[in-house]
């Protein structure tokens, strides 16, 4: 197939997911979007806590800000995955929700899942007004999206949570660890644990970043990821999943 006619192929086939990403982009600092950044956050903060877990590890405290900030305070466990696993965790969910929303279509079970996790999450954890005020309002809005809309209403929201986190993960990476490295980022903390500086874990963790993506675009899309028109109307619609 000659480039100009693969191009035209990719287009037609993901035109919907490439409007979702240039709206993504050219409202990426509306307010809007700023609930969807900080769910992005959330992802980032459990992937922390999630490494404590699996390293023999507790958790004390988890915490998210309306600036897009967050914390993990963890007890015990392998500092090295629990300091790592923050941006690329992040992104692994996000590339998870994004795929599992389209070559699946067991996406209402998903919304309800992450509804589950952010509600126990916030419930247990959360202390400070603001992430539990969040956290309980986001597991609402969750939990109605997956009893009250159809399946394909809750595979675009699905898509646009991966897609943000896949936009959001490698650029607060660039920013915390390479634009700002001076900042106390969890580059800086691996740094001063076990040697090396923030520019270079920041730079792994960014080229780490930008493969994952392109593997996750490459080999997760299939052929076509259209969602037929209509499909809000009465949420029976399907996409092309090849």
């Amino acid at each position: 197939m000659r480039p100009a006619a693969a191009i035209l192929a990719l287009l037609k086939g993901h035109w919907q997911l490439v409007a979702l990403t240039t709206l993504v982009f050219v409202h990426w600092h509306a307010s809007a979007v700023l609930p969807l950044k900080i769910l992005v956050v959330f992802f980032h903060e459990m992937s922390h806590a999630l490494a404590a877990w699996g390293t023999g590890g507790s958790v004390e405290d988890i915490t998210l800000s309306s600036q897009q900030g967050g914390l993990t305070l963890s007890r015990g466990g392998n500092g090295f995955p629990i300091m790592t696993s923050g941006y690329l965790g992040s992104l692994l969910i996000g590339m998870a929700i994004f795929i599992a929303a389209v070559r699946t279509d067991a996406d209402r079970a998903i919304m309800g899942v992450l509804c589950l996790i952010l509600l126990a999450i916030a419930v247990v954890y959360f202390r400070e007004p603001f992430p539990l005020i969040y956290g309980v309002i986001s597991s609402a809005l969750m939990l109605a999206s997956a009893r009250l809309l159809g399946q394909q209403a809750n595979d675009l929201i699905l898509r646009v949570i991966g897609l943000t986190s896949l936009i959001y993960a490698p650029y607060d990476i660039f920013d915390d660890t390479i634009a700002r490295s001076g900042m106390r980022s969890d580059a800086r903390m691996l740094a001063e644990t076990y040697g090396g500086s923030a520019l270079f874990w920041g730079g792994i963790w960014l080229v780490a970043s930008l493969v994952a993506i392109a593997l996750c675009l490459r080999y997760g899309l299939g052929n076509s990821s259209n969602l037929r028109i209509g499909f809000l109307s009465d949420g029976s619609g399907t996409s092309d999943r090849n």
